[in-house]
């Protein structure tokens, strides 16, 4: 019998997004299906998804670029829960602010599915390949990209041929949200070993044997 979660749709709704979230979505899986198997790790020096990103973004228009932009920040912000940056700092061995924006990026990049199941139980990130390397000390690894905002930048340049335009529509558009101050759920101190276990059982056991 499958232990599978069904998918959440709230985790990725907190505002009126620009984009139809399935349509956003399906940008990055065009992306991913493009590189095959070398989706999943970030950690390769030729990494090629990040510019399969760019290329699936820059067939759009300028405008709809703008708007998968500002869609692109509402689902970071939607993972921006303690929950997940404990499990991010298991992961990495340490996350600090910048580290969980990134963590949170390479996330997106992991697909939809990976994506709301995470965010929703972080978890279950120690089922991901990727993971399971990074707990490796020979395996390497990396699930954290900077950034997926310079991908966006970047298509939208090569559309326009500049990018001032962009950023200027971008700032009038985050100026109009209502954005978390602080990460959402439960938290625990980075030290407290004890709930790290409790609460990420099995990524405790990967990362703290």
């Amino acid at each position: 019998m499958s232990t599978r979660q069904p998918r959440s749709t709230s985790v990725v709704h907190l505002y009126d997004a620009p984009v139809e979230i399935d349509d956003w979505w399906a940008v990055v899986e065009r992306a991913r299906v493009a590189v095959g198997d070398r989706a999943g790790d970030r950690d390769d020096a030729d990494d090629p998804l990040p510019d399969a990103l760019t290329d699936e973004l820059a067939k759009l228009g300028a405008d709809d670029i703008v708007d998968w932009e500002i869609t692109f920040v509402q689902v970071t912000d939607s993972a921006y829960r303690h929950p997940l940056w404990h499990a991010a700092y298991l992961i990495e061995g340490g996350c600090g602010d910048d580290g969980f924006m990134d963590f949170r990026d390479g996330l997106i990049l992991q697909g939809r599915d990976v994506f709301t199941r995470a965010v929703d139980d972080p978890d279950t990130l120690a089922e991901l390949p990727v993971v399971r390397a990074m707990a490796d000390e020979e395996g390497g690894g990396w699930l954290g990209f900077q950034s997926i905002g310079t991908c966006v930048e970047e298509a939208y340049r090569r559309v326009r041929g500049e990018t001032d335009s962009f950023h200027e529509a971008v700032d009038r558009a985050l100026a109009g949200l209502s954005r978390p101050g602080e990460p959402a759920g439960p938290g625990w101190h980075w030290s407290d070993d004890d709930a790290f276990r409790e609460h990420l059982p099995r990524l405790s056991a990967l990362f703290q044997p």
